[in-house]
């Protein structure tokens, strides 16, 4: 059990050398992201590209979801240099930096076709660096440093999100779409510096022998534990609720209660991004203290109750008050359980495997993103908002239910031991 004065030393986790690293390795993975979609949609936008052009431009995010392919290659091989996950890191960062760089020079009206090609590159080493950026973290954070590793690395990647989105769309503005490209470029750099000053994983495990290991090991080990199939469910329905509501909570402020773009802008997408940064911290504070089965349960069932907050707000009305209450308290529900439900995907993952098991596990993680804006159109249009975020909250339950079940098997993650041979 964690100790009463577990909270004053998650404080000292929270500014110790791996949590600094992974602050700084979070902002390195969210930063190309935008780049290569949303800032470079704006881009082709301002250049006239056509309409067509800029749909197929889509197609360059891909390797994000196809990254656990080659992720058992990143687990087998060794870099000749800072070790298997640190070298790894350095070799894609590096890569972004040269790319993000080198498309500041490129012609959308003139060559299209080789500013593509440079954002599917890019699109594939943020990929690639998100993949060994996530089992670093797993391989380099003790038990109870988990929940506030996962807190300032979401941190980290919101802020980043935030910067080469709407930052550099301001920025674009008055200086220019090539010298925000070098800007951009030039702050990988940050993600440079804290792999090379990064610590290496006090315990060192024995890498895949051969490719077939790296490919069936992580799949032999996974389904070899008691449990594991409703490990994967609890992994799909903890979150689900959560991807519900959010996939038309944009939809439904202003449509279905009447808000403004700039006060949605300024409430849901500032305010929320505040609050879910907020929430994310507390409850990687909290983490330390309650453990990791208490944390996904009460965090959990915060998530849940926050999306009553909008079915309270759709059948109040147009209310700012209500509005800023749902928007906070959902954000920061959600927050908290990113935190908890990171560190129980990083639980999860045997060490010799870190790479292929969380880039599969995450994978997995994101069905109900995936497939929950289809099915909420048809809900929220057949029963109305009220109803539609009741049923959202009655989707959260399953997941519960299910985390409420595994209870010893989830409390025996959070000082299990995997093998290291």
């Amino acid at each position: 059990m964690i100790e009463n004065h577990a909270g004053t030393a998650t404080l000292k986790q929270l500014i110790n050398r791996r949590i600094g690293v992974v602050v700084f390795l979070g902002f390195a993975s969210g930063l190309p992201l935008a780049l290569s979609r949303g800032t470079l949609q704006a881009w082709m936008t301002v250049e006239n590209v056509d309409l067509a052009t800029i749909g197929l431009f889509s197609l360059v995010a891909t390797p994000y979801t196809l990254k656990f392919l080659w992720a058992p290659f990143l687990d087998r091989y060794l870099p000749p240099w800072l070790g298997r996950r640190r070298g790894w890191m350095f070799l894609f960062q590096a890569g972004l930096l040269a790319f993000i760089a080198a498309m500041s020079f490129s012609s959308l009206a003139s060559a299209p076709g080789a500013v593509a090609l440079m954002a599917l590159v890019i699109a594939t080493l943020s990929a690639s660096q998100d993949i060994v950026t996530d089992a670093y973290r797993t391989d380099v954070l003790k038990e109870p440093e988990r929940g506030a590793g996962a807190a300032v690395f979401v941190t980290g990647y919101r802020v980043a999100m935030l910067v080469s989105g709407a930052l550099a769309l301001v920025l674009a503005d008055h200086v220019g779409w090539r010298m925000t490209y070098l800007i951009m470029a030039a702050l990988m750099t940050m993600g440079i510096a804290a792999t090379l000053v990064g610590p290496e994983p006090e315990e060192r495990f024995r890498p895949p022998a051969t490719m077939e290991e790296a490919v069936m090991g992580p799949l032999k080990e996974f389904f070899g534990r008691s449990g594991a199939w409703a490990f994967l469910g609890l992994i799909v329905l903890y979150k689900l609720g959560d991807a519900f509501a959010g996939s038309l909570t944009t939809a439904f402020l202003i449509r279905g209660s009447g808000f403004s773009l700039s006060e949605v802008g300024l409430i849901n997408k500032g305010l929320g991004l505040g609050a879910t940064i907020a929430g994310a911290l507390f409850g990687g504070v909290l983490f330390a203290r309650l453990g990791l089965y208490r944390s996904l349960m009460a965090f959990g069932v915060l998530q849940a109750v926050s999306n009553l907050s909008f079915m309270v707000l759709a059948m109040a009305g147009k209310s700012y008050v209500l509005m800023v209450f749902a928007v906070g308290f959902e954000n920061i529900a959600g927050g908290m359980g990113t935190a908890s439900f990171v560190a129980f995907l990083m639980a999860l993952c045997d060490h010799r495997f870190t790479a292929t098991q969380y880039a599969l596990l995450s994978a997995l993680a994101a069905i109900g993103s995936v497939y929950a804006g289809p099915a909420s159109g048809v809900l929220a249009k057949e029963f109305g908002w009220a109803v539609f975020f009741f049923l959202t909250f009655l989707a959260a339950l399953p997941g519960l239910g299910l985390l409420w079940r595994m209870k010893p098997v989830v409390k025996g993650l959070e000082h299990a031991k995997r093998p290291a041979a």
